[in-house]
């Protein structure tokens, strides 16, 4: 059951493999698997307002306005256009989000360039709809390109970077046309009725690409976004002709063209979910911290538990997390995100070896056990609130032959002893919520 009715899937894509892929994007994708954890943010026009990201101005995306900012939809779309006029994040500080990630285990950042509703956290040339913009009071900072000065954070702390980017762009009269009513997400006429309008849409998005594909140092992803442009809707983004130029200035480029399928969705990213399928490709979760990507006041954050569970499960089926995080509009982390990273890092820096450059294991789950490998180790972790019998592990049901294994507490570092081939868990382990145990497996004689 989706959630929210903002989520594009296609579960054709997500089965498909892989066809050719340059040597750097292979070298890349390996890279990205080895990383495991990252982080995405959300931030923009919708932080002032406190709604659901920009989902609000789409009048077919009712479901967004349960709570609507204003009752008259014309009404709503004026305000929020202007709400430039309001962007001023005076608390931002990008090196304190970045050592703050850092701690808590993220390996990789993504950061939303510009969500659905056009406004661009980058100084782009090609729009005046931008945080540096004259009518952004924020344009006077020292810090007024947002994105170069996320990105320069990170980089130092050592974090791979990505760029989230809307093929949408709902404040361009070459989408959105002045004076129409769209009555949906999508462009508010058909470009095949009139091409020239869609072609120089086209061209407004591959300039915007090729800015931040080459004004931004090394770019590690592109993660685009808004699904919906795409062919079937007569949305055609000519992606073979952008995605090599962009590729010769980042020839590791990982590309993500959600939803789209083909030679440009190098990973696929479902939803808010953990797939029961498994993607034939490289795959990540992307989940947010909070019910919502953006910051709203008063939003409903997951407990830990729900976020450490997930991890495991992400991890043992062979995925990465990534993990979002909505900045408040004083350009602060909210409290609740900042514990929850706190005790992310605080658990990563005791069990992360079982987790970070790890690969799915043959088995990858027996009952509430969960399990990755690396080399000639397997990790095994224990949901210990899930069951109220005192755990156990068959180590024939891991086809590992029992007179050949270690076996050792992540967090005690203390041996375990072998029975019957079985390893048992103690009183102890079990106070815990996820008991972290490493398998080293040798060979005989």
């Amino acid at each position: 059951m989706k959630i929210r009715q903002d989520i594009e899937e296609n579960s054709q894509t997500q089965q498909e493999a892989y066809g050719e892929l340059p040597l750097e994007v292979k070298r890349q994708l390996e890279q990205f698997q080895d990383d495991k954890l990252g982080v995405i943010f959300h931030w923009g026009l919708y932080a002032v307002a406190g709604i659901v990201e920009s989902w609000q101005l789409s009048e077919e995306d009712d479901w967004a306005r349960k709570k609507p900012w204003r009752n008259d939809l014309n009404q709503l779309r004026r305000d929020y256009w202007q709400l430039e006029e309001s962007f001023n994040p005076q608390k931002f500080c990008p090196e304190d989000w970045a050592v703050l990630c850092k701690q808590a285990g993220f390996n990789y950042m993504i950061f939303t360039t510009k969500h659905h509703d056009g406004f661009n956290m980058y100084d782009t040339q090609a729009s005046e709809y931008k945080v540096s913009g004259e009518h952004c009071p924020f344009h006077t900072n020292q810090h007024k390109d947002i994105f170069k000065t996320v990105v320069d954070a990170f980089r130092k702390e050592g974090l791979s970077i990505g760029a989230y980017y809307s093929k949408a762009d709902w404040s361009s009269p070459l989408y959105w046309e002045p004076e129409s009513r769209p009555v949906g997400r999508y462009a508010s006429y058909d470009p095949l009725e009139k091409p020239r309008k869609w072609q120089k849409y086209q061209q407004f998005v591959f300039s915007q690409l090729k800015e931040i594909c080459s004004s931004y140092g090394d770019i590690d992803i592109l993660w685009l976004d808004a699904g919906w442009v795409n062919s079937a809707n007569n949305e055609y983004l000519a992606m073979d002709e952008i995605i090599p130029q962009l590729r010769e200035k980042q020839p590791q480029l990982i590309v993500v063209d959600r939803t789209i399928g083909g030679a440009y969705e190098n990973y696929v990213t479902p939803e808010r979910k953990v797939p029961d399928t498994l993607p034939e490709k490289v795959w990540e979760s992307n989940i947010p911290l909070a019910k919502n990507w953006g910051y709203v006041p008063n939003d409903e954050y997951k407990s830990f538990e729900e976020i450490l569970s997930l991890l495991i499960k992400i991890v043992s089926k062979g995925g990465n997390l990534l993990l979002g995080v909505g900045p408040k509009l004083d350009g602060t982390l909210p409290k609740e995100a900042v514990s929850l990273l706190a005790q992310l890092g605080d658990w990563l820096q005791i069990y992360g070896q079982g987790i970070y450059g790890t690969r799915k294991n043959s088995v990858s789950q027996i009952d509430h056990w969960y399990f990755t490998k690396k080399g000639q180790t397997i990790y095994a972790f224990h949901f210990n609130k899930e069951t109220e019998a005192v755990p156990e592990l068959c180590l024939d049901e891991l086809a590992v032959d029992a007179s050949v294994v270690t076996v050792s507490g992540l967090k005690s570092n203390d041996r375990y002893l072998i029975q019957n081939g079985k390893i048992q868990l103690t009183e102890k382990d079990q106070r815990e919520f996820v008991t972290g145990i490493e398998i080293q497996i040798g060979t005989e004689g």
